[in-house]
């Protein structure tokens, strides 16, 4: 649905004229669980978003409506819900609570948000809709946040408001995506680099359409098993405040002094931060084969090391292997499900999304979902004034 026709179907429900805004879902090439461990990441920015239409309201209402699903919802500003709904306004919501804390949103306003990222996907559809609903809302209120700072707000809309304790990666992308590149995250400082991705290949992303129910418990778990690494590593070295912080030195020698498992989650974190700063090496340079490598390594020790794989996601990374013009790819996502992200040759991606479908829907039973992506633009108004 694109903004004309958002603005159109605003008017038949709300009969005001919109305002438009876009966020974009994200892929991340390499660097898989480490933005809350003050880590390096390398996202891109992807074609499929959500858009938010928006108009102010004279009351002190919020009222909120879906292209995809028929409730409405209607939160009054000053008693705004203290606990998330279960339901896929809880984004939204969030948004709502952190803008009106920070005073930002003195006014209401009619929403009406249309979602085309893959729900359940890996693909931070949360993070497209918060982006998206926060530009429409600040353009109500008249207030001006930089993009970074918006960033952070919706990151704490999903860490205070829906609970889940994710980094700041996902919105970061959404708010400063470039088409044409991927960005290097300090996910620490928040200084980012844009690195080029190669016009000679496209982003496959593969949904294996399968979202196993323990990810959202797991990931937080993933998190403490990190800080109580940080926690027994800084017993021996007191300048570590992250797994940022460790070199591959310092976690040899402590390995005997932790839990197996909790060694296992500090090496992927401590190998992957190399990783990632191989990869824009390898981006910049062209070197799209040993770019593959680098994301096979990284498959590996998400499946290994820090078991967030599942054998859906296994299936689809072997079911690549071996097809022409494909360099490498990789899970991505918080893992259990979602999908991989594959490095193709553009001029064999269609090929390639014909052959792996079929592989993988014969080793799984499961019909996948196949896009061929290039990196996109970050959130932008997409239609700034609508006609009366």
């Amino acid at each position: 649905m694109h903004a004309d026709e958002l603005t159109e179907r605003f008017r038949e429900k709300f009969h005001m004229p919109p305002r438009v805004f876009i966020a974009p879902g994200r892929v991340n090439l390499i660097g898989e669980h480490l933005d809350y461990n003050d880590g390096f990441v390398l996202p891109c920015a992807i074609e499929f978003s959500t858009r938010a239409a928006v108009a102010p309201r004279t009351d002190q209402k919020v009222v909120l409506r879906s292209a995809e699903f028929t409730e409405q919802f209607e939160f009054d500003l000053p008693n705004l819900p203290q606990k998330p709904l279960g339901k896929w306004s809880d984004y939204v919501l969030g948004v709502v609570k952190m803008l009106r804390q920070a005073g930002h949103l003195p006014c209401g306003a009619n929403l009406l948000v249309h979602g085309e990222v893959p729900i359940g996907a890996g693909l931070s559809s949360s993070a497209a809709i918060e982006v998206a609903t926060a530009l429409a809302l600040l353009s109500v209120s008249g207030a001006k946040l930089s993009l970074p700072e918006i960033a952070k707000l919706c990151q704490r809309a999903e860490n205070e408001f829906v609970g889940a304790r994710v980094g700041i990666m996902d919105q970061f992308i959404s708010c400063l995506g470039k088409a044409g590149h991927a960005l290097l995250l300090d996910c620490r400082s928040l200084q980012f680099e844009l690195v080029p991705v190669p016009e000679q290949v496209k982003l496959v992303i593969c949904n294996t359409m399968v979202k196993h129910e323990l990810s959202g418990g797991e990931y937080n778990r993933r998190r403490e098993e990190c800080e109580e690494g940080v926690r027994i590593l800084s017993k021996s070295f007191p300048g570590i405040k992250a797994l940022r912080d460790v070199t591959p030195q310092q976690l040899s020698s402590a390995a005997n002094s932790m839990p197996p498992v909790i060694y296992k989650r500090c090496l992927h974190v401590v190998e992957e931060i190399q990783r990632v700063l191989q990869a824009v090496e390898c981006l910049r340079s062209g070197d799209l084969d040993r770019m593959g490598r680098l994301m096979h390594e990284s498959h590996r020790s998400l499946r290994d090391l820090y078991e967030v794989s599942c054998g859906e996601l296994d299936a689809m990374v072997e079911a690549a292997a071996g097809l022409t013009g494909y360099y490498g790819g990789r899970m991505t996502g918080g893992g259990f499900g979602g999908c991989t992200i594959n490095l193709v040759a553009s001029e064999h991606a269609e090929a390639f999304r014909e052959s792996i479908a079929e592989r993988y829907r014969e080793r799984t039973g499961i019909s996948p979902e196949i896009y061929v992506c290039s990196s996109a633009d970050g959130a932008h108004a997409e239609l700034k004034t609508a006609a009366v």
